[in-house]
């Protein structure tokens, strides 16, 4: 199969786990936060990397917010919490550790991208302190969430194998 392919049904897969648990969502204030989708934002980055996480989390929110299980800021909320991950993987770390950018993207630049763009665009109101405390309430769980489920993955399967699409389980 074609990697880009390959890269497209596991950003499929990602979105539809995303979607299917998404019921279990908190709201607090104008947002619907979301621990489960911080998890696999940290699965996303590393294995299939930036874009096509990014994209993973762009179509859960999108069907999130259709659903009424989401809100606009699933996207400044999800998606720079996953390149961050791919980032901080691909140049830094190589581990399960990398995970700990997912809070870093999601906290400072998507609770900025939610205070001064999107609350404006929607005419909803929230302060930057707000929307980091929400933010990272549901990403600091969830990624360390995500970095054990990466871990338990990385001890039954070959990343590098399984990113090449010729899976070998140990």
């Amino acid at each position: 199969m074609n990697n880009h392919l390959r890269l497209l049904a596991y950003t499929g897969l990602f979105a539809a786990l995303g979607v299917v648990a998404s019921f279990f969502h908190i709201p607090i204030g104008p947002t619907k936060v979301f621990p489960f989708q911080h998890a696999l934002n940290v699965l996303a980055g590393i294995t299939i990397g930036p874009w096509y996480g990014a994209l993973a989390a762009a179509i859960t929110g999108a069907i999130r917010i259709l659903l009424g299980t989401g809100t606009v800021f699933a996207f400044p909320g999800g998606i720079p919490g996953v390149v961050m991950v791919a980032i901080f993987y691909h140049y830094f770390s190589k581990s399960e550790w990398a995970g700990l950018a997912e809070p870093l993207g999601t906290g400072p630049i998507g609770a900025t991208l939610s205070t001064y763009f999107v609350a404006p665009l929607v005419g909803r109101a929230g302060t930057l302190f707000f929307f980091q405390s929400a933010f990272l309430a549901s990403s600091i769980p969830g990624s360390i969430v995500g970095m054990v489920l990466f871990k338990l993955l990385r001890k039954s399967v070959d990343l590098e194998v399984w990113k090449r699409g010729a899976c070998q389980c140990k």
